[in-house]
């Protein structure tokens, strides 16, 4: 596929997981929620490439606006995301399709920015690299808890660190030695 969206459930860890898989990332917020700025104690604003407010329609077209120039304000203080791009703001409405064109339109500057300084295939490069130190992070773990003499002595261990007859150092220490003595 050319374009593939990723959507996530707004708590914070999965954006930070997401970010590096990913070559744009938009952050979608909804106006007038009370917590227009409380985002950027979150971080996950320093993550995004654009910044969208979303239900800029009806009533809530001027809280929209608002938060949208709040956040536009607070991106001024913030290192951009993605080296050579400014992050910005923008409104728009999924109920009837104002902004979205707009959207379309940053992405595709973004894409055209960052390929042609080199940011978007060396992202690209280095999402590769993390891709191949998760999977071996992932199957080192597996292989450590599914290992026949860990099972058997984790258990025990951890009631022992529990009631504070052995350190948290030691456990890992025993379990470290049986796994690696084979």
């Amino acid at each position: 596929y050319d374009v593939i969206l990723i959507e996530t459930i707004g708590v914070g860890q999965s954006e930070i997981t997401v970010r590096s898989m990913v070559d744009f990332f938009m952050l979608v917020i909804i106006p007038g929620s009370g917590d227009e700025l409380q985002g950027i104690k979150k971080g996950v604003v320093e993550l995004a490439d654009m910044l969208v407010v979303n239900k800029a329609d009806g009533d809530n077209i001027q809280r929209a606006n608002l938060t949208k120039h709040q956040y536009a304000q607070a991106l001024q203080m913030l290192l951009p995301a993605t080296e050579g791009w400014k992050t910005t703001a923008s409104t728009c409405s999924a109920i009837t399709g104002m902004g979205i064109d707009n959207i379309w339109s940053e992405i595709n500057r973004f894409v055209d920015i960052t390929k042609r300084i080199g940011v978007f295939d060396n992202r690209r490069k280095q999402q590769l690299i993390e891709w191949v130190q998760s999977m071996i992070e992932s199957e080192i773990l597996d292989r450590f808890y599914s290992d026949s003499k860990v099972s058997e002595l984790l258990p025990n261990l951890k009631t022992q660190v529990l009631a504070g007859n052995t350190t948290p150092t030691s456990a890992v220490n025993i379990l470290l030695e049986s796994f690696f003595s084979k």
